[in-house]
């Protein structure tokens, strides 16, 4: 199952049921509770198969846990993540943050964050892959402001690991690109070095205003913002911007903003020729060890 919502149907849903903003904000997180996590063994449904030679073994696979406070409810809510690597060496390996879309849960984006870890060979590279709260295992009910407690919390798991900052990448991907994008602005606690953002959303407002006819505020429908294109402003780390030409979820328009008003000090554009967003998205269409390969380039630069 792959949900594909748009502020369309937003605005459809508004005018036939009337339905509140809030019942419309749950709509943009079609998370998926879990049990367990079944990673290598998950076999449903995903938006990108890897072939058998990128398989991990299990004593590189540790799933984990941690609090993240909400500034909303008070409450503190258990997170659980994974994490990719070797966990006696994580204090001074180099790491990718990876922030996951907004469908289903962790086994969903598996493979997603497990080819990662081949960037630049198997293992050179750890990757931290978390379930935003509400989503799989992790407890609460997600929102936007959740979703930036929830990375943040992720970062200070590694900080309490004895992680550097400065050697962390944070690599977000369709709604991962929201909290992504404001932990690399400003989370003081935990800065990561670089940003990597895959087919971003300018904000719920400019998504609103390319999918419908009429020209209008997405205030109307929706309390989310997700403003990518205000946070990147604040980025001053280097950036790395990845959009498949035909994305059909979320236009390249989208990611030209965010590009555009990028004002740090580097940033590179790979708009991918025949891409879509999730399934025949950029990694691969750009051919699986091409998109490693650049991705391994920018992080090295």
């Amino acid at each position: 199952m792959k949900p594909k919502i748009t502020i369309l149907l937003f605005s459809m849903l508004t005018i036939i049921s009337g339905c509140k903003k809030n019942n419309l904000d749950a709509i943009a997180f079609p998370s998926e509770k879990t049990d367990k996590y079944l990673f290598e063994n998950y076999n449903g449904d995903t938006e990108l198969t890897l072939p058998n030679t990128y398989s991990v073994s299990s004593d590189k696979i540790h799933e984990l846990s941690f609090i993240s406070h909400s500034s909303e409810d008070g409450n503190d809510y258990t997170i659980y993540g994974v994490y990719i690597g070797d966990l006696s060496t994580i204090a001074t390996d180099t790491i990718i943050i990876y922030c996951h879309g907004q469908a289903n849960n962790m086994d969903y984006y598996w493979s997603r964050a497990k080819l990662l870890a081949f960037t630049g060979g198997k293992h050179r590279y750890g990757v931290l892959m978390m379930d935003y709260r509400g989503y799989g295992k992790s407890e609460g009910e997600p929102t936007e402001t959740g979703l930036y407690e929830d990375v943040e919390a992720a970062c200070l798991w590694l900080k309490n690991k004895g992680v550097n900052a400065e050697n962390t990448i944070i690599y977000g991907f369709s709604l991962g690109t929201v909290p992504a994008t404001k932990i690399a602005a400003d989370f003081a606690s935990f800065k990561p070095s670089k940003l990597i953002l895959e087919s971003p959303m300018a904000s719920v407002d400019n998504l609103a205003q390319e999918s419908t006819i009429i020209n209008f505020s997405a205030k109307f429908l929706s309390t989310l913002e997700f403003n990518n294109a205000e946070k990147i402003k604040s980025v001053q780390q280097p950036f790395c911007w990845f959009h498949g030409k035909e994305d059909d979820y979320v236009a390249i328009s989208n990611g030209e903003i965010i590009f555009d008003n990028y004002q740090g000090i580097y940033k590179e554009a790979h708009r991918i020729n025949g891409a879509k967003h999730g399934k025949n998205g950029v990694p691969e269409t750009m051919g699986l060890e091409n998109y490693l390969q650049t991705v391994y380039q920018f992080i090295i630069k």
